[in-house]
C-alpha cells in the first residue's frame, strides 16, 4: 500500500489593508480575501490589525485585540468567518463601552 503524505502550507507573512487579508504562504502562493470575511478584523484600526502572530508553526494566525483566529486551511478552502451574529454583536458591545471581558 502507497501512503502519500500531504503537506499543507503554512502562513509566513501577514498583511491586512482596509479591505483584504493577504497572506504570504510557504508553498510561494499568495492568497488574498475580503476583509469582510472577518468581520472582527473588518472593525479595527491599523494599530490591532498589526498586532498579529502565527500559531501552530504558522498553520493559523491570532489577534490577541481581537480575539480573532484564522486557519490557513479556512482561508485555502475559501471559508468566512463562522462566528455567529450573536457573538459578534456582544464583541461589538463590549468593544464600544471600553470594558474587557472577565
Amino acid at each position: 500500500m502507497l501512503t502519500v503524505e500531504i503537506e499543507f502550507p503554512y502562513a509566513q507573512d501577514v498583511h491586512v489593508t482596509e479591505d483584504a487579508l493577504t497572506v504570504d504562504l510557504s508553498d510561494g502562493r499568495t492568497i488574498s480575501v475580503p476583509l469582510g470575511w472577518f468581520p472582527r478584523l473588518e472593525h479595527a484600526n491599523a494599530e490591532e490589525r498589526l498586532n498579529w502572530r502565527l500559531i501552530g508553526k504558522g498553520h493559523g494566525i491570532h489577534w490577541p485585540d481581537l480575539d480573532e483566529d484564522v486557519s490557513v486551511g479556512g482561508l485555502l478552502a475559501e471559508k468566512p468567518s463562522c462566528e455567529s451574529q450573536v457573538s459578534f454583536k456582544k464583541w461589538l458591545q463590549v468593544r464600544s463601552s471600553g470594558t474587557e471581558k472577565s
